[in-house]
């Protein structure tokens, strides 16, 4: 499986994975044509920098409404003079994501920055150009691109308006983007889907986020980082905060990892093909501003191939609670993320018989499994660990019964051998109840299906 794996240890930006894409082998050529072909007044610039020592691709975008000085000039000169913690590391990209209801308000949003004067000049003399969500999709749809490329680009869009709507509860038709604003944005993400699909990778990857840390500055006053619109994108992914107090997770970075349905997670075992260091606009020393792409092929050692991955262990002894109860909280447990909840009997002090209830999951969804323990229940205290999990390569299959299709789940050894195959329980129940069937019927027809069909385990076995 060929994978891409994003090191955003630093955060992650428009331009940073624009400039990671370029430096990673994707031709600059391809996304300079993409962005002429939006037929918004912007080209693409890019150029080799220095970021905490080591080397990067920055890539800028420039329009034509004077804002050459702004997407390149200006940003080198806040990488000599360095700013408050109150700034990003992507100047044009933040001042411009946060347009919205400037309209219902009677204001105009500004950047998240204080700029020079000339710079503030020019932006109170364009202030009165909106481009509306719908616009922009149809400035997308227009464009001479791929349909998978105008889907994704549209997608990402979509993600930041309902964000904005969301934030300022407002109907997302009401989402406006400052006309400089959209063009970089429009210009960033339409590029960065191209430049992903040229990657023709099977999945996307990710660590956890740096976030930053420190305020930014917006028309409605001054908001810690990260800002709302970043944190609504960010959703449940996993983050955290490290380094001097900047932003360095944008909005229009955490709409490109919705974009690309990025999973998190630790590096996994791969033979990495093509590496790329995408540099945001601020030279941060001793901490390189760069986001890092790696590309490969997920490598068949025992870790990779047994799914080695953390898994968190969450416990709880009850014993004065009704059982009823504790099999409702149990499929709310499932219904919020949990991968497994059993129950377990077990003798407590002084005799009593109690209920240990176990949680299975991925570590970020401790948080809101541990708050519906404490809310649902009567218990007052849990622990939970972080333990490693290995399992088998897991695939689907189809098999056909008198009832139809029926779904087997197939496991798989290191060396590739079929270790077990199962239908799929639920699968199975849905055709029992629609059939008037005995479950176990349906169960030994889909067994039967699978051991007699050689073509389907030679399908599997390819």
């Amino acid at each position: 499986m060929r994978v891409a794996y994003l090191e955003c240890f630093s955060g992650i930006s428009g331009d940073m994975l624009l400039g990671a894409l370029v430096d990673a082998g994707v031709p600059f050529e391809l996304m300079a044509e993409t962005a002429v072909a939006l037929n918004v007044g912007a080209r693409l610039e890019k150029r080799t920098v220095m970021r905490g020592g080591l080397t990067g691709t920055k890539v800028d975008v420039i329009t034509d409404e004077g804002t050459e000085e702004q997407g390149s000039g200006r940003r080198d000169q806040e990488n000599q003079h360095p700013h408050s913690h109150e700034h990003s590391h992507h100047d044009h990209e933040h001042g411009h994501i946060h347009r919205t209801h400037e309209h219902e308000h009677g204001e105009h949003d500004h950047e998240h920055h204080d700029h020079s004067h000339e710079s503030r000049d020019h932006h109170d003399e364009h202030s009165h150009e909106h481009r509306s969500l719908s616009a922009i999709l149809a400035i997308i749809k227009a464009a001479p691109l791929s349909e998978s490329v105008k889907t994704q680009a549209s997608h990402a869009f979509q993600l930041l308006g309902e964000a904005e709507a969301a934030i300022h509860s407002i109907p997302i038709e009401k989402v406006h983007f400052h006309e400089v604003g959209a063009v970089d944005t429009i210009v960033d993400i339409v590029c960065t889907a191209t430049g992903c699909e040229s990657l023709r990778v099977d999945k996307w990857m990710a660590s956890p986020l740096n976030v930053g840390s420190g305020t930014v500055r917006c028309a409605h006053g001054t908001l810690p980082v990260p800002a709302p619109a970043t944190l609504a994108l960010i959703g449940d992914a996993p983050m955290y905060s490290a380094g001097a107090p900047m932003e360095r997770v944008t909005p229009t970075g955490a709409a490109l990892l919705r974009m690309l349905n990025v999973t998190y997670g630790p590096l996994p075992a791969m033979r990495v093909a093509a590496r790329g260091y995408g540099a945001g606009g601020r030279d941060t020393p001793g901490e390189p501003n760069l986001l890092r792409l790696l590309v490969g092929e997920e490598t068949a050692t025992a870790g990779a191939e047994l799914g080695t991955e953390p898994i968190a262990v969450i416990e709880t002894v009850i014993d004065d609670s009704n059982p009823q109860l504790l099999a409702y909280v149990s499929e709310m447990l499932l219904e919020a993320g949990a991968w497994d909840v059993y129950r377990t009997a077990v003798q407590m002090k002084k005799g009593r018989t109690g209920m240990q209830i176990t949680v299975l999951s991925s570590p970020e969804r401790v948080p809101a499994l541990r708050d519906i323990l404490f809310r649902e229940t009567t218990t007052i205290g849990l622990r939970w660990r972080i333990e490693n999990k290995m399992a088998l390569a897991r695939e689907f299959a189809d098999v056909e019964t008198e009832w139809g299709k029926v779904r087997m789940k197939i496991a798989r050894l290191a060396s590739g051998e079929i270790a077990n195959a199962s239908p799929e329980y639920e699968h199975c129940r849905t055709i029992a109840r629609q059939h008037g069937v005995p479950l176990k019927r349906v169960m030994h027809a889909a067994m039967r299906a699978w051991g007699a069909s050689a073509a389907n385990a030679k399908k599997v076995g390819d």
